[in-house]
């Protein structure tokens, strides 16, 4: 692939997951369990369209085909998408949707500390700006998943649970494909497998003080990141796309 096409692979991967995940957590948007929570999750998925908003639009910028961010979050279709199977999985109870946000804030902080130092100077810039975001979504994720872990019996039940369900989704964010290896060659971004021995280390200290336990078997579901989704992602786009499909560039 020419260095254009992985700039633009890549930055279709970073922003279909932050825009992705972005409308699962707007989902709780007037029933989380208190206000505060309500307000956090609120702030935490505005955080997630900004950052899209930056991924996606230095995309359209870069393809030239005049396509701005609206145009590629709204008018692809599901096969189009990049993003990882995780940040699509539904949002179960208020516990599911924090192990769910931990899971990826871990591997999200290590990508974009990564990206600090890449060979494309914009990507740097949007790794820097996101990283202030993200550092403090990945405290507010930690800290709620090590409170409810380490709670009451029910609570913990239902934290081992959520992490039982999810943690088959965790190893494709560190699965390499032949993609990932040449942006590593090339600077442009860590190569995802690099990563993945901070983030077990990170997740085994945050599970033993939530007394959770870390599935043994490592199996992993792929396919996201190459365009093949669950059907949970084709609910999403028919919420999130409705207007834009069904009004081709409406305004308000």
């Amino acid at each position: 692939m020419e260095r254009s096409d992985l700039i633009a692979e890549f930055l279709l991967r970073m922003g279909d997951n932050t825009l992705i995940l972005s409308h699962r957590v707007s989902e709780w948007c007037g029933h989380a369990p208190v206000i505060e929570e309500d307000i956090a999750l609120a702030n935490t998925a505005l955080d997630l369209i900004g950052q899209t908003q930056l991924w996606l639009g230095l995309a359209g910028e870069l393809e030239g085909k005049g396509r701005d961010a609206d145009k590629i979050a709204y008018h692809r279709d599901a096969w189009d998408f990049r993003n990882a199977l995780l940040v699509e999985r539904p949002n179960g109870h208020f516990g599911e949707t924090l192990m769910r946000q931990f899971l990826f804030d871990a591997w999200h902080i290590l990508m974009l500390r990564g990206l600090l130092t890449s060979t494309e100077l914009r990507i740097a810039e949007i790794a820097e700006k996101a990283l202030k975001e993200v550092t403090y979504h990945l405290e507010r994720s930690r800290d709620t998943v090590v409170a409810l872990g380490d709670g009451t019996p029910e609570s913990h039940a239902k934290m081992q649970g959520a992490l039982d369900r999810l943690y088959p989704y965790v190893g494709e964010l560190f699965h390499s494909d032949a993609v990932d290896k040449a942006l590593a060659e090339a600077g442009i971004a860590p190569d995802p497998a690099d990563l993945r021995e901070a983030y077990d280390a990170y997740l085994a200290t945050t599970m033993a003080e939530a007394t959770l336990n870390i599935p043994d078997d490592r199996f992993a579901h792929l396919g996201g990141r190459s365009g093949k989704h669950t059907e949970h992602l084709g609910y999403i786009l028919a919420d999130m796309q409705f207007l834009q499909r069904a009004y081709p560039g409406a305004t308000w």
